[in-house]
């Protein structure tokens, strides 16, 4: 865990939100590609892959009573107004400005909203889910497109995961010159430092051990020499850590850790990966950073940053210190605490590190 800056969901009055970071051309057809607002109250939404989504509630005023809406980039073809029901007034989709798109949700008078405890969730890299209203108000579902993937698919392709000899060879990390390089991985805390404590008492030391021990398993059969600075629930010092690697050689250092937010806010979600200095420091952060975005879709990118963390500032190699997900978010706790995902983030961190000693090498 390490510290951040906290962001508000919501302010007084207007109020945005931001997700993910990629942002389509001006002139691109709108990243919404369906929308419905169920009849428990939650808006689901589908857009484009990483869409950057920006959601905005106002208190009413004398024109428009209380109103949350939703901008996309990419141009809506044909603006529409569709007639509400229930709480809802109507519905409204335009464009703002050129190039945007924006779906706006006008709420009927003495409609009762909590607008301060509303949270969007990214269910995947194209999906996206809140909480508006609650369900006691009688409200016939709207809707534009289909939201939900086809389940089909999703159980065929889970068939051919299956049916695959080993759980990585499908995946295809690159080749590397067998045993030519040596890497540490350090699973960050331990023993009587359980380091953050998450939604259900999920401990930071359990989730990095587990996923260091993968990462090291998938390296040593690319033919990469691994040692763990430990291998079991131990305490274990900052400078026995740098000593490991420092002693051993290492052509890199890789800390792993899991973070958690201040007051264990829920919606603060994200990874990141910091290194200390020089371009091949941030060569390994980049290409680790870019890996777990993609197995981790949803969740935000905190980016590639520099820091001063003991265990990266004193080895003599390059090294980086990577967050895998807020064990306090909802977001990322909920996958953490599976052993598929974990599976998932040590598949891409060791492919990171494999395309960077390639890169090298």
């Amino acid at each position: 865990m390490i510290k951040f800056l906290d962001n508000k969901l919501f302010r007084y009055l207007s109020v945005f939100l931001f997700l993910n970071s990629s942002i389509l051309p001006v002139k691109s057809s709108s990243a919404l590609a369906a929308w419905a607002i169920n009849t428990n109250g939650v808006l689901e939404l589908r857009t484009k892959s990483n869409t950057n989504l920006k959601a905005y509630f106002q208190k009413a005023n004398q024109i428009s009573g209380d109103r949350f809406w939703v901008d996309f980039p990419g141009e809506l073809k044909n603006p529409r107004t569709i007639k509400g029901n229930g709480p809802i007034k109507e519905i409204r989709l335009g464009k703002p400005d050129k190039g945007k798109t924006r779906l706006v949700i006008e709420f009927k008078e003495e409609t009762y909203l909590k607008p301060l405890t509303w949270q969007m969730v990214g269910l995947d890299q194209n999906r996206w889910r809140i909480k508006l209203f609650n369900s006691k108000y009688s409200f016939k579902k709207i809707g534009e497109g289909l939201v939900e993937k086809k389940r089909g698919n999703i159980k065929a392709n889970q068939n051919l995961i299956h049916k695959k000899k080993n759980n990585y060879g499908y995946l295809k990390l690159p080749e590397v010159k067998r045993n030519k390089f040596e890497v540490v991985i350090d699973p960050g805390h331990g023993g009587p430092d359980p380091g953050a404590i998450g939604i259900g008492g999920i401990r930071e030391t359990d989730v990095v051990l587990e996923v260091s021990k993968i990462v090291k398993n998938l390296l040593s059969e690319k033919g990469v020499k691994v040692r763990l600075t430990r291998t079991n629930d131990v305490d274990l010092d900052l400078p026995p850590r740098v000593s490991i690697a420092n002693n051993t050689d290492a052509d890199i250092f890789v800390s792993i850790h899991a973070n958690a937010s201040r007051g264990k806010r829920r919606d603060i979600n994200g990874l990141e990966t910091f290194y200390y200095r020089g371009w091949r420091g941030r060569l390994l952060a980049k290409r680790i950073q870019k890996q777990i975005l993609r197995v981790s879709p949803g969740s935000p990118d905190r980016g590639v940053k520099q820091g001063r963390f003991y265990v990266i500032k004193n080895t003599r190699m390059p090294a980086v210190l990577v967050e895998i997900g807020f064990l306090t978010g909802r977001l990322d706790a909920r996958r953490l605490e599976k052993i598929t995902h974990r599976k998932r983030l040590a598949y891409a961190i060791a492919k990171g590190i494999l395309e960077y000693l390639d890169k090298v090498g």
